[in-house]
């Protein structure tokens, strides 16, 4: 990348997060410091091929840092997905004169950015945006501190009412593919039990569970359930089976879905989205791109977009024995 930077543009895409706004807010004020030309792409993909752009200043991103969503709004784009499509985006660009790009999204915000730059040479630079945390190279994407709180506080209240009438609870949690929300949330819940699509616990191991709990002295319980958990064919199949083998429970389910989503940014999001944005708009001005703004350590760094793709975020086993423990 040889062209000097005059003009970044920034958008969202996928499932909005916690924490996007005020990545955007950090993206548009490190240009204003810089000097460099700002422009907000609507609507993702789709925005970029309809050329759907907006001049962004410091005061237009004023008031956002706490606010849930994303400003920029964000959509599907099937059209983006051929190569007819990602050529009209191209011209696109060109034409608002936009040299490069900050991508906040996730998997496939990524996937769609590493195809665009491999048939383009366009710069771009990805900033980790969804509350599952399953981007690889990075300890925390944004949205997930948040995601995290906002369970853990309505799994409190569930709690309430499962202690007052001795019933047990199956909680929901987002998570199609990786058990990063439901391990953690059910930790810091306290519940008894978390299904996990790593871990397949079996519907008898389940139940076997959940009666050593209810020996030990336990009059109410908390299930945590990943959506991708593999134990029984959904939530509600779960709850009817332990309710026709254990009576003695009224068994309820909650479904959290995107309330998970929504919401206020925590502060650990809010700092986090600045100093993403910061570090994204310095690669580029820097001559850098294909990289994804990660952390670790406490460290902000970057991890190859080819490897954030197509890596595979673990999760940490230690979480799981942690639980097994505390559940007794």
């Amino acid at each position: 990348m040889s062209k000097k930077i005059k003009k970044i543009g920034v958008m969202t895409s996928g499932g909005d997060s916690p924490g996007m706004n005020a990545a955007i807010r950090s993206v548009v004020r490190s240009c204003t410091h810089y000097r460099i030309d700002c422009i907000g792409i609507y609507r993702g993909y789709q925005g970029m091929i309809e050329g759907d752009f907006i001049e962004l200043d410091a005061r237009s991103v004023s008031s956002i840092i706490n606010k849930g969503g994303t400003i920029l709004k964000s959509a599907r784009s099937d059209e983006f997905r051929t190569k007819k499509g990602r050529k009209k985006a191209h011209e696109q660009l060109v034409k608002a004169e936009i040299d490069a790009v900050v991508l906040i999204g996730g998997d496939g915000t990524f996937t769609g950015g590493m195809i665009f730059n491999n048939e383009f040479g366009y710069p771009l630079v990805g900033i980790p945006g969804t509350i599952d945390n399953d981007i690889y190279g990075t300890t925390f994407t944004l949205g997930y501190d948040t995601a995290l709180n906002t369970i853990v506080e309505a799994v409190d209240k569930i709690r309430d009412t499962a202690s007052s009438h001795n019933r047990l609870f199956f909680v929901e949690v987002m998570g199609r593919d990786a058990g990063f929300i439901a391990i953690n949330a059910g930790i810091g819940a306290g519940a008894e039990e978390i299904l996990i699509p790593e871990e397949n616990l079996g519907l008898e191991r389940l139940l076997e569970s959940l009666k050593r709990s209810k020996r030990s002295g336990k009059s109410s319980s908390i299930v945590i359930v990943a959506e991708g958990d593999r134990t029984g064919d959904n939530v509600f199949e779960l709850a009817h089976y332990v309710e026709d083998n254990m009576p003695e429970y009224e068994v309820r389910v909650s479904v959290l879905g995107h309330m998970q989503r929504g919401g206020a940014p925590s502060c650990f999001d809010r700092v986090l989205a600045s100093r993403m944005g910061l570090k994204a708009i310095e690669l580029l001005l820097d001559r850098k791109s294909n990289l994804m703004v990660n952390i670790n350590d406490n460290k902000i760094g970057t991890t190859d977009l080819e490897k954030a793709v197509k890596g595979h975020h673990k999760l940490n086993e230690e979480l799981i024995r942690v639980s097994n423990i505390m559940s007794i």
